[in-house]
């Protein structure tokens, strides 16, 4: 079998050498071809050659992994994002549906991201730049959240979003233009996303955008209508937030 090639860009010295040393005592079938701790060192390096992975940091001293990417736009490689244990970071990475390891790892958790990347498609520019958006500007309220479906990633607008219901280990997606799709994470993995973007869990196997309600009903244990005429039964737990919430309008 051929040998991978692979780059390592880490601006910690420790760090870089601690996964260089990690890929080549581990990964027979790679070859670190090269090591960089900045975005001018690696975009010098990255001239000369273009490997099959590159292992890249967020955050550099001189600037970030999203600047290095700019400058080779047309890069082939498949890339393996590094992040630090950073709350905003592993959000951006969610909504973007962006893979990643996070800092500190583990060899599975190397073993992991590897064989992704083998079978990886180069994510679209829009989920790159929602990831750049997130990263960036922590703060910022973010407008679209990509989401994996069985044969593609599409990119949706929050807003657009009518409702989540639960279907076993995946997630049924309804919109406002009618449509819905079915989505390969959990429920909570949503739920835990989507909650300071106005939405609501109101019952285990749904969450509702709390924009789209039209009215609660108290009969029969407590239900909602949506603004698409759909009814969402509400839990007893839930039933409390939510008055709360109506009462608020």
């Amino acid at each position: 079998m051929d040998k991978l090639t692979s780059f390592v860009v880490e601006d910690n010295s420790l760090a870089l050498e601690m996964l260089v040393n990690d890929i080549s005592e581990n990964f027979k079938e790679i070859e670190v071809i090269g090591k960089a701790k900045s975005v001018i060192e690696a975009a010098k390096l990255l001239q000369k050659t273009q490997p099959d992975i590159l292992f890249l940091d967020i955050m550099l001293g001189d600037g970030t992994g999203f600047d290095l990417l700019e400058i080779f736009p047309n890069l082939t490689s498949k890339i393996i994002f590094v992040t630090a244990s950073d709350e905003y970071a592993i959000r951006a990475f969610k909504f973007a549906a962006i893979d990643y390891i996070l800092k500190p790892y583990s060899l599975e958790d190397l073993e992991k991201s590897i064989q992704k990347a083998k079978l990886q498609i180069e994510p679209q520019k829009e989920q790159l730049n929602i990831l750049k958006q997130a990263v960036t500007n922590p703060n910022l309220n973010l407008k679209k959240i990509s989401l994996y479906t069985q044969d593609k990633i599409i990119v949706v607008n929050i807003e657009n979003i009518i409702r989540c219901q639960s279907d076993n280990n995946y997630t049924i997606f309804y919109f406002n233009n009618g449509t819905k799709t079915l989505v390969s994470k959990t429920l909570k993995h949503y739920a835990d996303m989507l909650k300071t973007h106005g939405f609501l869990r109101v019952h285990q196997s749904h969450l509702i955008n709390k924009s789209e309600i039209k009215e609660f009903i108290k009969s029969d244990g407590g239900y909602l209508i949506l603004k698409d005429n759909a009814n969402i039964p509400v839990s007893v737990r839930k039933k409390a937030e939510v008055i709360t919430y109506l009462k608020t309008l």
